[in-house]
This record gives structure tokens, C-alpha cells and sequence, in this order.
């Protein structure tokens, strides 16, 4: 392994603020806090190196120290700039961890800081929405030889994954962490659901009963997300360009309708497709005055920003993270967190019970992966013993028995 770059830290003496918040989750991540112990004995991870490459704050860095535990050299850098903590990134490099990230880089940093991490020459990547997989299978190739596997954490990465490997271009193989049960029913559904709608309400500040709310997209963020807002006293419709989802999202007592429709009847509109360009500017012209907009998908260009702004006749900061578009016919439109993932750039991400299954089923894919002799590159669901052993471990730590 060559000489590691030294860290990228924006605020080193926020180490301790950093600390706090880690100290905190890991107190509510009971499943993650056993394995810990577990891989602090045994050490499965002893020589080797790990890439953790997720949104970047108090969560993700309990995993990463995890891993730490368990043997292994870890760098960690972050999949989104917004998303990024500056005090957490302080408390892992305190601790010892290679970190290379900084709140509010640009795409251009972003990416060097993922080629930084990426000179560990790591055995195993946890990965979220694909991007260290595509610098592996480009400028960073040299690596392969090295690599026994990586996880991955989201839908947009699976995507990605797949469509390599059906395009037989696949170099590496990947263990679908999205697709296990424990991950989209918990993670995908009820943290989103949650976290988007505590964004947008601590963003606005408005009340979200009696609302018309329109959902583009009913997979299982979709799902979350329609579920809270109906929880919350919103009038739900959905827009889906699958008949089965549409037809399922009927039967839940949603509306279902084409989505130029649905903006002529929107409050607020939440994007959850992993499509690019979901909303466009006719769906703005369609939009009433005072609609919100906000993407909950993992890419910003779910929603045409470019196309908003130069729309867009007039603009104005309104809060922190809300931006007013006023468009020719006068109309008003706002756009959270300008259009990156909602419940990351206006808010704190997922709950840390919910993150829990998730990242524990990390932790245990990766054990999975180095335990295993060498696997072909393909893709790979997450073996039924890992995903059922994460759902006890989770009953078991709410005081939950079953039959």
C-alpha cells in the first residue's frame, strides 16, 4: 500500500461537538453496538482495508469505527457534499480513521476526496449510489486485483451495478445490501418516510395537514414517504409510470394521476425515482403559487433545477435552505435544499434505529464477503441467514418474541 494522503479535515477543533453526536447514535443503534463487540473479539477484519463511502455524518461514522474495531484499516469520504458533517469528519480523524470529506464540496472535490480514500487500495467498499464502483471500473481499474467485494447501500447504486452486469461490463462482485428485507422495508420506507417530512417541516416551518401531496414514485421511498404524509392529515396522490404501482397505490386509497395533473393540484411535491430530469419545466408552469418542491431520491437532477432557474423571472432566499421561484405567470414555487436529497440537505438523515438494520447488514456483508473464497463479479443478493439474523437481532432489541 503506498503512503496515505493525509486527511482532509475543514474543522478540526469541532472534534469533540463530532464525538458527541457519534457517542449519541451509538447509544441507539443497539444491533450495531453488539457486532461491535462481537468484531472486537474475534476481528474478522484484522488486515484488512476498508472504503466506507456514504453520506458522511454521526451514523456513518459509528460504522466506519465498527470496522475499526473489527481489525481493519479504514478510510471513509462521503457519497454526497450536502450531506457531509464537518464536526463528525473532525471526530473520526481525532480517532484515529483516515477521513476525506468536507460539507458543501464541490463535485470536482468530492471526487478527488473518493480517489483519496481510494489510494488505501481497499479489500472491501461499503458504497452508496455507485460512484467509487464506476471510478473502479475507469480511472481507478489498477485496483481490482485487490478487491474481494463491495456492499451496496442504495437503490441508484443497485441500479447502476445491474446495469453493468447486464452489459457483461461488471468487474467486481457486488452484494445488493438495498434489496434485503431488512434494509427497504425499514430503511427505504420508514426512514425516509420520517426524514423527509421532518426536513420539510423543520425547513418551512408550515403545517402539512390538509395539504394536497403529490409522491412521484411509489417504490418503497415513494411508499414511506405517502404513508407519513397520510399519517400527517395530507391529502396523497401518486404519480408512476409502472400500471402495478399505480394500480397498488389506488388500492392504499391514494389518488393516482399523470403528473402534470397532479402539479396543477399541489401543495407540495416530493420527487423519489432515481429518473433524472422527473420534474421539468412544464411540470413548474403547471404548478400553483406557493408550491414546495423537494427531491427525497439520491441525485439532485430528479428535478430540472437548471431548467427552474432559468425559468424562473425572480428569485429570493426565503429560509435557510428554501429558495422562492417566482415563474412569468407569477406564480411562486419553492425548492428545498435546492434539489439535493431532502432529508440529508435540510435535515439529518434517517433515524438511528432505522440506520441500525441497515448498517448492520453492512457489517455483516462485509464479514460475509472476507470470509468467502474468491467470488466471481456478479451481483448478489444478500444471504437469507444475514438478513434474518439482523431482524432478531432487532426484535430481541425492543423486547419483541415471536412464535
Amino acid at each position: 500500500m503506498s503512503e496515505q494522503t493525509p486527511n482532509i479535515v475543514a474543522s478540526p477543533e469541532r472534534a469533540a461537538e463530532g464525538q458527541s453526536k457519534i457517542e449519541w447514535v451509538r447509544r441507539n443503534m443497539p444491533i450495531l453496538q453488539g457486532l461491535e463487540k462481537e468484531f472486537s473479539k474475534q476481528k474478522p477484519f484484522a488486515g484488512k482495508r476498508v472504503l466506507v463511502c456514504v453520506h458522511l455524518e454521526a451514523k456513518t461514522a459509528n460504522l466506519a469505527t465498527v470496522f475499526a474495531a473489527g481489525g481493519a484499516t479504514v478510510a471513509v469520504t462521503g457519497s454526497n457534499p450536502d450531506s457531509t458533517k464537518d464536526d463528525v469528519v473532525a471526530a473520526l480523524d481525532a480517532a484515529g480513521l483516515l477521513v476525506y470529506a468536507r460539507h458543501g464540496a464541490t463535485v470536482e472535490e468530492m471526487r478527488r476526496y473518493m480517489n483519496m480514500a481510494l489510494d488505501l487500495r481497499p479489500h472491501i467498499v461499503i458504497d452508496d449510489g455507485g460512484d467509487i464502483v464506476e471510478l473502479l471500473h475507469g480511472p481507478r481499474a489498477e485496483l481490482l486485483p485487490e478487491l474481494i467485494g463491495v456492499c451496496e447501500e442504495t437503490t441508484t447504486g443497485v441500479q447502476r451495478a445491474k446495469a453493468l452486469a447486464a452489459a457483461g461490463k461488471l468487474r467486481l462482485p457486488v452484494v445488493l445490501v438495498n434489496e434485503a428485507r431488512c434494509k427497504y422495508l425499514f430503511d427505504n420506507m420508514h426512514g425516509t418516510g420520517q426524514s423527509v417530512w421532518d426536513a420539510v417541516m423543520r425547513t418551512t416551518n408550515l403545517v402539512i395537514a390538509g395539504k394536497t401531496v403529490v409522491i412521484v414514485g411509489f417504490g418503497w421511498c415513494g411508499r414511506g414517504c405517502a404513508l407519513r404524509a397520510q399519517g400527517l392529515g395530507a391529502q396523497v396522490i401518486i404519480c408512476e409510470i409502472d400500471p402495478v404501482k399505480a394500480a397498488d397505490a389506488s388500492m392504499m386509497g391514494y389518488q393516482a394521476m399523470p403528473l402534470t395533473t397532479a402539479c396543477r393540484k399541489a401543495d407540495i411535491v416530493i420527487t423519489a425515482t432515481g429518473i433524472t430530469g422527473t420534474l421539468r419545466q412544464k411540470h413548474f408552469e403547471a404548478m400553483s403559487d406557493g408550491a414546495l418542491i423537494a427531491n427525497a431520491g439520491h441525485f439532485q437532477d430528479e428535478i430540472d433545477v437548471i431548467a427552474l432557474k432559468t425559468l424562473a423571472v425572480r428569485d429570493e432566499q426565503v429560509r435557510e435552505k428554501l429558495c422562492g421561484y417566482q415563474l412569468p405567470s407569477g406564480a411562486w414555487v419553492y425548492l428545498l435544499g435546492d434539489g439535493n436529497i431532502v432529508n440529508i440537505a435540510c435535515g439529518d438523515g434517517h433515524p438511528a434505529e432505522v440506520m441500525d438494520t441497515s448498517f448492520s447488514l453492512q457489517a455483516l456483508c462485509a464479514r460475509f464477503l472476507v470470509g468467502e473464497t474468491r467470488m466471481a463479479p456478479a451481483v448478489y443478493a444478500v444471504p437469507d441467514h444475514i438478513d434474518r439474523r439482523v431482524a432478531e437481532l432487532k426484535l430481541a432489541s425492543t423486547g419483541i418474541e415471536i412464535d
